[in-house]
Parts: structure tokens; sequence; C-alpha cells
């Protein structure tokens, strides 16, 4: 097979991937421009293979070990006959992502498997900082985004949106035995985990403690402005969709009582649609720059030093196919179409 139509065939099948997990990621990626799009889609397609290698293996740590020579391929130049470790490794060598992000990003994967205990907040931000920072990181070295303040917050950014995540997840969670929220404000709430755990129901000490976490996203939200404004301005839609749209989430939930036990809040496709209009005026608006020069969190300067020391990219940036007007009256357009085909 020519090796032009082997790369559109290894991301057809990344673009799968992407399509069938996080639907919030998918909709938000359909702003970006085709040369962020390709290699965002090449990143999330590794994180969903190896994410579900770890968890659904019946040994972890031996489907780490193999997930590790994986990645020892990908940066030799030398990946797997796989399509997202082909699609990584092209990905990893044109922006110049560093290993010590995917390292950090397993290492989170085997987090999860292990049942790891998170007593406090800074726990879960280091959690957050290695599941999901290290995707902010890499994504803002793809867009040619090299400034320590502005890498910063895009890990940032990728920390609330897993505190999101915790907050929406905490009934299917704990089913599962596992428990992200902080035991400390759980107990500070009058809680007893451990027998919560045996018998997982909605109460007001979780709620209280959702809330709290969804406060302390917010706050990462509003730093994340600062950071968006640092993007290229074709790229700033997408990351500002995104991030309206899992703080929608948070919004949801407060509005449902708190109550992630009992069900999982999700956004509308039209809502979505709604926020990715509203994400227009992220390509246009320049917010003040009090949260810029702020210090990262302590969870992630280490990914902020490994990014800014990583190479810059080997392949320029080029101008997107279609202007920002076209984009998102497509996209619009798309959501529409199948909000109306499925009764939404």
């Amino acid at each position: 097979m020519p090796a032009d139509l082997r790369v559109s065939s290894e991301l057809q099948a990344c673009r799968e991937l992407m399509r069938g997990g996080s639907k919030s990621f998918f909709a938000a990626s359909l702003l970006l421009p085709q040369r962020v799009r390709a290699p965002a889609t090449a990143l999330y397609a590794f994180c969903r293979v190896a994410d579900d290698a770890v968890d659904l293996s019946g040994d972890p740590h031996a489907a780490m070990a193999e997930l590790r020579t994986r990645l020892d391929g990908v940066y030799a130049g030398t990946p797997a006959p796989i399509a997202a470790d082909r699609a990584l490794a092209c990905t990893v060598h044109r922006y110049g992502v560093p290993r010590v992000l995917l390292d950090a990003l397993l290492e989170g994967f085997l987090w999860d498997a292990d049942g790891r205990r998170y007593d406090t907040i800074a726990d879960v931000e280091a959690y957050g900082a290695r599941v999901a920072g290290t995707v902010g990181a890499a994504m803002a070295l793809i867009m040619g985004v090299r400034s320590p303040q502005a890498l910063a917050r895009a890990c940032e950014l990728g920390v609330a949106m897993q505190f999101t995540n915790i907050a929406r997840d905490v009934g299917e969670d704990a089913r599962n035995g596992r428990l992200y929220l902080p035991r400390g404000w759980l107990v500070e709430a009058g809680l007893d985990v451990d027998a919560w755990l045996q018998n997982p129901v909605h109460c007001p000490p979780v709620a209280q403690t959702v809330r709290r976490l969804l406060r302390a996203a917010d706050e990462l939200y509003e730093r994340s402005e600062h950071g968006i404004a640092a993007l290229p301005r074709d790229c700033r839609p997408a990351i500002r969709a995104a991030r309206l749209v899992y703080a929608e989430i948070g919004k949801r939930l407060e509005r449902d009582g708190l109550d992630s036990v009992n069900r999982r809040v999700v956004v509308p496709a039209r809502r979505k649609a709604a926020l990715m209009a509203r994400a227009a005026s992220a390509a246009f608006n320049t917010p003040g720059r009090a949260y810029i020069s702020m210090p990262p969190l302590p969870a992630i300067q280490y990914l902020v030093d490994a990014s800014v020391a990583a190479p810059g990219p080997t392949v320029p940036h080029r101008p997107p196919q279609r202007s920002f007007d076209e984009r998102i009256g497509w996209v619009i357009e798309l959501m529409e179409r199948q909000a109306a085909r499925r009764g939404i």
C-alpha cells in the first residue's frame, strides 16, 4: 500500500476510535483546523488503546510492560504494525512531544488498575495531571505553543476536565470499587468512606464533596481562558468549545442536585452545538493576563518543564483548508441533523 494511503487508513482507524469514545472531545475536535485535527486524533487514539489495554487486562502490569515496549518502538521510529502506534510515531516526531508525557499518561492508567487511594486534593491533582494534563500539554505542542505559561494553562485545563469526569462518574466508579473524590473531604463532610463504598448511595456528604470538586474545576477552567488566548487563532474555538462543554456537565450536575451516584449527566447535542457556536468568540476575544503568569499547579510542573525542553516541530504549520465560519457552520448543521434524527 502506498505510504499516503497507509497513513490515511491509519488516521481513519484512529478517527473511529475517537468517534466511539468521548463524544464531547470528538465534537470539539471537528472545529480544529485539519493540520491539528489529524495529529490530535492520533494522540487520542493511542490514549484510548492504552487505557483499554490496561483496564481490560487480567494482568495490568504485564499490559503496561507491553505498552512501554510499544512506546520504545514509537520513539525509536519503528512502531508496531498497529494503526494507533504508527500514527502516534508520526505525531510525536513531527511535533516534538516528549516521552515524559506519554510515560506519565501510562502511569495514570496503572494507578487506575491498582486502585490507588486518593486522600487529598493534591493526590487527585496528581492523578489528573497524568491522565489528562499530559494530553493538554501534548495538544498545546501540536498546536505550536511552547511558552511555559500557556503550557501550564493547557495542563490545568486537562486537570479541570478530569475533575469534571470524576464528579460526574461517582456512582459508576464506586460500583467498580474505585473512588477519586478526596477521601479527606468526604471524612470532613461526615462520611464513613469504607462503609459507603460497600453501598454507594447519594447523600449530603457526597453531594457536598462533588460540589467542592466542581468549584476547584471552575477555578481551573477560568485560568484556562488565558491559555486559550495564547493559542493560534484558528485553534481557539475548538479548545474553548471543549472547555465550555465540560464546564456545562458540572452545571447540569448541580441543577440535578449533585446526584452522580444514581445517574450520569450528559449534555444534549443541541446544547453542545450552541456552546460550540459560542466558542466562536474565542477566535477574537483576548482576556486579561491575570492568570497567565501564575505558577502552575505543583502536580503539573514536571510536565511543563519537559514540554518546554522538548524540540520544536519538524513540519511548518499550514493554513487551514476551511475558514472558521465555514467550519462552525458545517459542525452546527451536522449536529442539528443528528439531533433531529434522534429526536433530541
